[in-house]
C-alpha cells in the first residue's frame, strides 16, 4: 500500500486487522453482528486464509472479536461502562443513604451490586502504610469486596481503615448501613474534607482476568483513592482494580492560580 511516496510497511494481517477495526468502530460491522466468514475476508482483502486467521486472532486479543466454535467471528457487544467523576463523592448522596456505588449507578441507569470478599485484620501493605504514616506490616482493618454493575464484576475494590478508625462501627459488618463507609466515618466523628485519586493502567494478572471475566487483551485501571478528614488525616485507603473495558472517566474543576 502507497500514499504519497509513502510504503506501510505494517505486516500485512496487521493492516488488515486495522481495516476490520475500522469497520468496527464505525459500526459498519455492529456489536453481536457475525463478521463475514474467512473466505469472504480472504476475497475481500486479496490475501490468504491465514492472513485472515492472524488478523482475527489481533482482534480478539484487542478485545474487538470473540469466536464462537462451529459459528463463526462476532463483534464483541460492548458492556457497559460506569462513568467516574467528581460527583459521585458528594455528602449530599450518601448523607441522604444510598452508598456512592449504588447512587452514581442509580444516575447512570444501571443496576449495581456487591460481593464481600474478604472483613478482616491484616497487614498494611507498604502502600497503605505510606498513606496512613504507619509502619508496613502493622494491623489494619480490610473490607474486599467486587463490584458488579448490571451483574458483571467490574472492580475488585479493598478498603484499609486504622483498626482505632473503625472500631466500633458497621465498617467492621457485612452491610455499613445506610451511606455507606463514609456515612459511618462521619457518625464516628471524622468530618470528611477531601479525596487524592491516583490512576494506573496494566494489563491483567491471571487472578484478574478470572475474576473481572475479562476478554483477552483487555487492560485494567489500578486506583489508590485516599480520603482525608479535616485535619489531614488519611481516614481510609481504597486499593481498586477495575475492568479497562466498563469504565469511562468525567472530571470538571476549576483551573488553579
Amino acid at each position: 500500500m502507497t500514499a504519497s511516496g509513502y510504503t506501510d510497511a505494517r505486516p500485512l494481517q496487521v493492516r488488515v486487522a486495522d481495516e476490520i477495526r475500522a469497520r468496527i468502530e464505525s459500526a459498519e460491522y455492529a456489536p453481536g453482528q457475525q463478521l463475514p466468514t474467512l473466505d469472504d475476508l480472504a476475497g475481500t482483502y486479496g490475501c490468504s486464509l491465514a492472513v485472515i486467521r492472524k488478523s482475527l486472532d489481533l482482534l480478539r486479543q484487542q478485545g474487538l472479536v470473540v469466536t464462537v466454535q462451529g459459528k463463526g467471528s462476532f463483534v464483541r457487544e460492548r458492556p457497559t461502562a460506569r462513568r467516574h467523576g467528581i460527583d459521585r463523592y458528594s455528602r449530599s448522596t450518601w448523607k441522604n443513604g444510598k452508598p456512592i456505588l449504588t447512587a452514581e449507578a442509580d444516575m447512570q441507569g444501571h443496576t449495581a451490586s456487591q460481593v464481600i470478599r474478604e472483613l478482616a485484620e491484616v497487614p498494611a501493605p507498604a502502600v497503605v502504610a505510606k498513606k496512613f504514616g504507619i509502619a508496613e506490616g502493622t494491623p489494619v482493618w480490610v473490607r474486599r469486596r467486587t463490584t458488579l454493575i448490571n451483574d458483571r464484576p467490574n472492580q475488585l475494590a479493598d478498603s484499609y481503615y486504622e483498626l482505632k478508625v473503625v472500631e466500633g462501627t458497621l465498617i467492621r459488618e457485612e452491610n455499613t448501613g445506610p451511606g455507606g463507609g463514609f456515612a459511618r466515618l462521619e457518625d464516628a466523628g471524622y468530618r470528611l474534607d477531601r479525596i487524592s485519586e491516583e490512576w494506573t493502567v496494566r494489563m491483567p494478572t491471571g487472578p484478574e482476568t478470572v475474576a473481572l471475566r475479562l476478554p483477552a487483551g483487555t487492560p485494567v485501571v489500578n486506583l489508590v483513592r485516599t480520603t482525608f478528614d479535616t485535619t489531614g488525616k488519611a481516614v481510609e485507603v481504597m486499593l481498586a482494580t477495575l475492568a479497562g473495558d466498563m469504565v469511562s472517566f468525567a472530571y470538571e474543576f476549576p483551573i488553579p492560580d
